[in-house]
């Protein structure tokens, strides 16, 4: 290699290392403040593959991507609710309010308002990254974020005519085929004792507690199941009044904390608490709810600041229920809020009806295809959703009707531009990827 090209290369990935390096620094240690052992666990699951450092790095994506002049953003006086964190691995199986069995987006622990176009082009490029972990050709890869994205607008189309409404829009065993019907289907013959004959033990009084032999599962101190019981309250009064039972219902009977989590949660405290709930409707006598610890989004660091978002989302918590009340409509009906020690926490129901697709739903194109479809108008609802529903009088546009504005009749170039641009961001995270092993080792972080 000629020396001067040697030196520019040489150059560049240095001048590229350290960005990474300042922004691990600022995130995970100044903003997140995680302990080192947090630390090494949650680089110990990004160092697998260059999906899964995607998916621990999205504040590396934000950073790359808010200043660059794309096209067909929304205009920043019609923002709508966004995930924060759309990728492939944040749709699931599960129930909700009226105990049907659906498919849909998961994760709101990034939730923001901003523009759609952040979501798309995150999604696209985790598109490109599973997919060519799965052994797909680049070829195979284009036409997988093709029909992606010409499904997202065809569905918010389909909205904006009135052909569809996001208000009873689902997925579920009936209108779904390949693996996400497989899912829902196994999802369908589990019993609702699923999850508390996972995590609990009945001892010979009856009385029932968590298994704390469990791996991911460890005991709290007297002290903490105090302070959480003193703060319980709090929980209870935020859930929404159609939803709320009486006071006796959210009894606490014991409460453990959750060790393991997704990548980007790696630190978060997490904590299972298993109520009293009532058998007097039916399979609701013992029910395990999850509280989990909320911070800043990371979307909000690179976002314009919005004053009057943070008055009225000034607990994380809330916000992050916020969020998934905005693209869920049948939400679950234990979301709630409290903080606890100084930090916020959300809270909803481990629900026993709760499922991923797994390696195996990727392997096949037409599957694959086909999913990437519904994940599209699952996406596509999420955002139409996310407007005047939850936020009577204070959104007077529609979501959909903005997005769709943005795109124009372009709807080709759209989709071209958004392909070219994940195809290069695909390349630029798999060479981040191994800048990223190479710091790991610099900073002997798994040093033997």
């Amino acid at each position: 290699m000629d020396h001067q090209l040697e030196q520019v290369i040489t150059t560049k990935q240095r001048l590229r290392k350290q960005t990474i390096h300042t922004i691990l620094e600022q995130f995970d240690g100044k903003h997140m403040k995680l302990s080192q052992g947090s630390r090494k666990k949650k680089y110990d699951k990004m160092r697998q593959d260059p999906y899964s450092f995607f998916r621990g790095s999205a504040y590396l994506f934000f950073y790359d991507v808010t200043d660059l002049p794309f096209a067909f953003h929304t205009p920043k006086d019609k923002p709508t609710w966004i995930m924060g964190d759309m990728h492939a691995d944040n749709f699931s199986g599960f129930q909700n309010e009226d105990h049907d069995i659906v498919f849909d987006v998961d994760d709101f622990d990034e939730g923001y308002l901003g523009s759609y176009l952040y979501d798309v082009l995150r999604m696209a490029t985790s598109i490109r990254l599973m997919t060519s972990q799965h052994e797909f050709l680049e070829e195979e890869q284009d036409e997988f974020v093709d029909a992606y994205l010409k499904r997202y607008v065809k569905q918010l189309e389909a909205f904006h005519k009135g052909e569809d409404d996001p208000k009873d829009f689902f997925f579920t065993v009936e209108n779904t085929k390949g693996p996400i019907k497989k899912t829902l289907k196994k999802l369908e013959k589990r019993k609702h004792s699923h999850e508390l004959d996972k995590q609990t033990v009945v001892d010979h009084d009856s009385i029932r507690s968590f298994d704390i032999g469990k791996d991911k599962l460890s005991s709290v101190s007297k002290q903490e199941r105090n302070d959480l019981s003193a703060a319980w309250n709090d929980y209870i009064v935020s859930l929404d009044q159609d939803d709320r039972h009486e006071d006796s219902f959210y009894k606490i009977k014991d409460v453990v904390k959750k060790k393991g989590s997704g990548i980007g949660s790696t630190g978060l405290e997490r904590f299972y608490i298993l109520i009293e709930g009532s058998d007097a409707e039916g399979n609701h006598d013992d029910i395990i709810l999850e509280a989990k610890e909320a911070r800043t989004p990371i979307p909000a660091y690179f976002f314009p600041y919005d004053e009057q978002f943070w008055q009225d989302n000034k607990h994380q918590g809330k916000r992050v229920i916020h969020t998934q009340k905005a693209m869920h409509h049948k939400e679950d009906p234990y979301l709630g809020y409290f903080s606890f020690h100084g930090k916020d926490f959300y809270v909803r129901e481990r629900s026993p009806f709760s499922k991923e697709l797994k390696d195996k739903h990727w392997q096949d194109h037409k599957d694959v295809k086909r999913t990437m479809k519904t994940m599209a108008a699952i996406s596509a609802k999420a955002h139409a959703r996310a407007d005047v529903d939850i936020d009577e009088g204070v959104m007077d546009y529609h979501s959909e009707e903005a997005i769709l504005e943005a795109i124009g009749s372009s709807k080709k170039l759209f989709r071209h531009q958004l392909s070219v641009w994940s195809k290069y961001y695909q390349t630029v995270v798999e060479q981040d990827f191994e800048l990223f092993k190479e710091w790991l080792i610099e900073q002997e972080y798994f040093k033997s």
